[in-house]
């Protein structure tokens, strides 16, 4: 896409990535409820995988236009992105094992907000008799996880939002400087994202947010999401917990 038009859209780069991917996440069946239900698809629990393919695909897609105006922010990583991938997978399988959105909610009247946001838990290795299709997409969806996921997150949450509370000129504000009104979004944001997962999401993007301060490169930002994810979905495919995908 041309550089005129991105400059003119300044936040189109760092939206629609991520737009794609949700929107098109909402067509995903879930055990509990068909995909598209709402619109009155009703696409079945079988056909995640064809869905999630589509969802990752078009996702690649936006990227590709995209990518003019994400060269622009600081790519570079340093060791302390692995460390807080690690440290950050640790934090998030223990909180999410906690259950602490159901004990904490539930008491207090806000249970429908665990039925948002509920993830698929499709193992590929209970469904499907073909052991190299069931690793294919299980490749498939580690790619996702720790190749797409990270850029879009990290660019929509850091390299956007982030930085549009802070000034009305948000492309000005150097990337890694932060306010308080910055800081609230850096957990708000996520939570909102994740309500399966938010008290998870708020200390691992608080980590990854002490990270960005600390290094001030998105580069370090993308890499630790995708060390976290990596490893959980390694984690998922060891531990069999895949409420976690």
């Amino acid at each position: 896409m041309p550089e005129s038009f991105l400059k003119r859209h300044r936040w189109l780069p760092f939206v629609l990535p991520l737009l794609v991917y949700m929107v098109v996440g909402t067509l995903e069946p879930t055990p509990e409820k068909a995909g598209g239900a709402d619109i009155g698809l009703n696409i079945p629990y079988a056909w995640y995988p064809a869905v999630y393919g589509a969802k990752l695909g078009l996702t690649l897609v936006a990227v590709g236009l995209m990518w003019p105006a994400w060269r622009w922010l600081p790519w570079r990583v340093t060791p302390w992105s692995v460390i807080v991938g690690v440290v950050g997978v640790v934090l998030w399988v223990s909180i999410c094992r906690l259950n602490l959105e159901e004990r904490l909610l539930l008491p207090i009247g806000l249970g429908s907000v665990l039925g948002i946001g509920v993830r698929s838990a499709f193992n590929p290795f209970e469904h499907w008799e073909s052991a190299a299709a069931a690793w294919g997409f299980f490749a498939l969806r580690l790619t996702g996880l720790a190749v797409v996921v990270p850029p879009i997150e990290e660019f929509f949450l850091r390299g956007f939002c982030m930085r549009y509370v802070m000034h009305r000129e948000w492309w000005t504000v150097p990337f890694g400087k932060v306010d308080a009104q910055a800081l609230v979004v850096a957990i708000l944001v996520p939570v909102l994202m994740h309500p399966q997962e938010m008290f998870a999401a708020a200390v691992w993007f608080a980590l990854v947010t002490w990270l960005m301060i600390r290094t001030r490169s998105i580069g370090d930002c993308i890499v630790a999401h995708a060390v976290t994810n990596l490893l959980m979905g390694l984690w998922v495919l060891y531990s069999g917990d895949w409420f976690l995908m």
